[in-house]
C-alpha cells in the first residue's frame, strides 16, 4: 500500500470524474484502487469511453 494521495481523472469526452479514493461501484471497482491499478480495458461508465481518454486532474 502507498502513502501518496488520491488522485482524480476526468474523461475527456463526458466529464466522469475517477476518483482513486472512492473506486468505481458501477464497474465492481473496489474503493482505494489506483489508476494504474486499473485494467487496461476500463471503459468510463458513463460514456464507455476508454482509459486512455482520462487525464489526471491536478489538485
Amino acid at each position: 500500500m502507498t502513502d501518496a494521495p488520491w488522485r482524480r481523472y476526468k474523461c475527456l469526452n463526458c466529464g466522469e470524474i475517477y476518483d482513486e479514493e472512492l473506486g468505481c461501484p458501477d464497474l465492481d471497482v473496489p474503493p482505494g484502487t489506483r489508476w494504474e491499478d486499473l485494467p487496461d480495458d476500463f471503459v468510463c461508465p458513463q460514456c464507455g469511453s476508454d482509459k486512455r481518454d482520462f487525464e489526471l486532474i491536478e489538485a
